[in-house]
C-alpha cells in the first residue's frame, strides 16, 4: 500500500471520473472541501452530477488537463499507462493511486464491511447501508450505484463503520482488510483477466483469509464454488441462506433480491442490530439506480425498467423477476458488455435471454476492449433464434426503442439491460413521441 495521507491532500484529479466507484471518492473529497477535477471519455449522468457539486469535469482526456499543482491523481484501473493524462502525471511526478488503492486508504482505520461476489454486490451494499443508517450507526458508504433514498453513491459518516462494494476485477478488492466480508456468490466472470474459476477462487481465498478471527464471513455455505475459499479462514462464518426473514416484504421482485436482503440481515445480526428494525428498513428500501429501476411507460402503456445486468446469471435473474411483475410479454433490449465476456458466455447469454418473449440486441459496448471481429450482437441473436427465441440485432438505440415500443402493449414490460450506455434507450422509450 502506498503511504499517502489523504487528509493532507488539497487538490485531486480523477482519471475516469465517470466510473461509479471513482465518482464516489470524488464526491467524498468534494464534501471534505478539496478541489476536485476529473476527466472521462464523454459526459454522463454521473459526471453531470459531479459538475453540479462543483467539480471541474473534462469530457476528453488530454495531457493539458494535468497541472503541476495537483497533489494527487486517482485513476480507474481501466486506465492504461498510455493515457495522456496518466503519462503527464508521471512526467510531473504527481503521486498516483488506483481507485482500489484509494478505497483501501479510506478503510485503513475503519471497521470495514466489504461486499464482494460475482452478482448482487451493489444491491446488497445498498441494503446494508439502509439498515445501518436506519439504526443510526452513521456509516461511511461507497456503493456502485446511486442510492435512491439518498441520491448519491457516497454517504459521509462519522462512526467507525465503513461499508464498501468490493470488486474482484484485477484482484482490486485485495486493497481492503475487512472485519466483515460478504461473498454474495462466486461464478466465472472477468475472464479477460482471470484464467479460470480456480484463479478467481484464489483471489477470494486470499481476501477471506484476511478477515480476523473476531470477524465474520457472510456467504451461502452450500455454494460449491466457495469450498476452497473458506477452507482455511479464521473468521466466524454466517450462512445467509439460513437467516429467518419473517415479515420481509420487499418492493422489488425476484429470488435474488430476497437473497440479497437475507445477506444484509446476516450482517446486521453480526453487529447486533435489532432484527425488526432491519426488516423494516429493508421493506422501505427504495433500490438503486439501474437495478430493476422503473422508468415510466411507453405511449402504448408498457412499463419500462432499466437494469445493469451484464452477466448471464444476472440477465436470467432479472427476466425471471420481471415475470413476477407482469402476465404480459417481456421485451428485452440488451447491450452486451465487452467482446471477451460476450464471446466467453455466448451460449449462456443466449439461453438466459431466450427466457424473454422478444429480444432486441444493440451493438456490443466495448469499454476497455478493441473489436477483433470474433463476436457480435448478431451472433448472439442467431444463437437465441437457434433456441426458438425471437431475437434481432439492430444498429442503434433509436431503432431498438422503436422496435420495442412497436411490439409492447399495455400489459407488457420492457427491460433495458446492460452495463454500458444502453440506459439511453429507456429515456427514448418513456418519451411520448417515438
Amino acid at each position: 500500500m502506498k503511504n499517502i495521507d489523504l487528509k493532507k491532500i488539497s487538490k485531486v484529479h480523477f482519471i475516469g471520473i465517470g466510473g461509479i466507484g471513482v465518482s464516489a471518492i470524488a464526491r467524498m473529497m468534494m464534501l471534505e472541501g478539496k478541489v476536485v477535477s476529473g476527466s472521462d471519455q464523454g459526459s454522463s449522468v454521473v459526471t453531470e452530477e459531479l459538475a453540479k457539486l462543483g467539480g471541474t469535469i473534462y469530457t476528453s482526456q488530454k495531457a493539458e488537463n494535468i497541472s503541476a499543482d495537483i497533489d494527487l491523481i486517482i485513476y480507474s484501473i481501466a486506465v492504461p499507462p498510455s493515457n495522456p493524462e496518466f503519462a503527464k502525471a508521471e512526467e510531473l511526478g504527481i503521486p498516483m493511486l488506483t481507485y482500489p488503492e484509494a478505497l483501501g486508504e479510506i478503510s485503513k482505520d475503519k471497521y470495514t464491511i466489504a461486499v464482494s461476489g460475482t452478482h448482487g454486490k451493489t444491491t446488497t451494499t445498498a441494503m446494508i447501508a439502509k439498515i445501518f443508517l436506519e439504526a443510526k450507526l452513521d456509516p461511511t458508504v461507497v456503493v456502485g450505484s446511486f442510492l435512491k433514498d439518498y441520491k448519491s453513491n457516497f454517504i459521509a459518516g462519522s462512526s467507525k463503520y465503513f461499508i464498501a462494494e468490493a470488486c474482484e476485477y484485477r484482484r482490486s478488492f485485495l486493497n481492503l482488510y475487512p472485519n466483515i466480508l460478504v461473498i454474495t456468490n462466486l461464478e466465472e466472470d472477468h475472464l479477460d483477466y482471470y484464467k479460470d474459476l480456480a484463479d478467481i477462487q484464489s483471489a477470494f481465498k486470499e481476501l477471506a483469509e484476511r478477515v480476523p478471527a473476531d470477524g465474520y464471513i457472510v456467504c451461502n455455505t452450500a455454494d460449491p464454488h466457495l469450498a476452497p475459499v473458506l477452507a482455511e479462514v479464521r473468521a466466524k462464518i454466517i450462512d445467509y441462506a439460513k437467516i429467518e426473514a419473517e415479515n420481509l416484504a420487499l418492493k422489488f421482485p425476484g429470488a435474488h433480491m430476497v437473497a440479497d436482503a437475507k445477506t444484509a440481515l446476516a450482517v446486521a445480526s453480526a453487529v447486533g442490530i435489532d432484527v425488526s428494525l432491519a426488516i423494516t428498513a429493508l421493506n422501505n428500501f427504495s433500490g438503486t439506480w439501474r437495478r430493476f429501476d422503473y422508468q415510466g411507460q411507453t405511449e402504448n402503456g408498457a412499463e419500462v425498467y432499466d437494469d445493469y445486468a451484464h452477466h448471464p446469471d444476472e440477465v436470467r435473474a432479472t427476466i425471471l423477476a420481471a415475470r413476477e411483475k407482469t402476465s404480459g410479454k417481456i421485451i428485452v433490449v440488451f447491450q452486451p458488455h465487452l467482446y471477451s465476456r460476450t464471446r466467453d458466455f455466448l451460449a449462456e447469454f443466449a439461453a438466459a435471454l431466450a427466457l424473454a418473449d422478444e429480444i432486441i440486441l444493440v451493438p456490443i459496448y466495448a469499454a476497455r476492449e478493441q473489436a477483433d471481429g470474433s463476436v457480435s450482437s448478431e451472433m448472439v441473436a442467431e444463437k437465441i433464434r437457434s433456441l426458438d427465441g425471437h431475437a434481432e440485432a439492430v444498429t442503434d438505440f433509436a431503432t431498438a426503442a422503436a422496435r420495442a415500443a412497436a411490439v409492447a402493449g399495455p400489459q407488457d414490460l420492457i427491460l433495458v439491460m446492460g452495463a454500458g450506455n444502453v440506459t439511453e434507450v429507456s429515456k427514448i422509450l418513456v418519451q411520448v413521441d417515438l
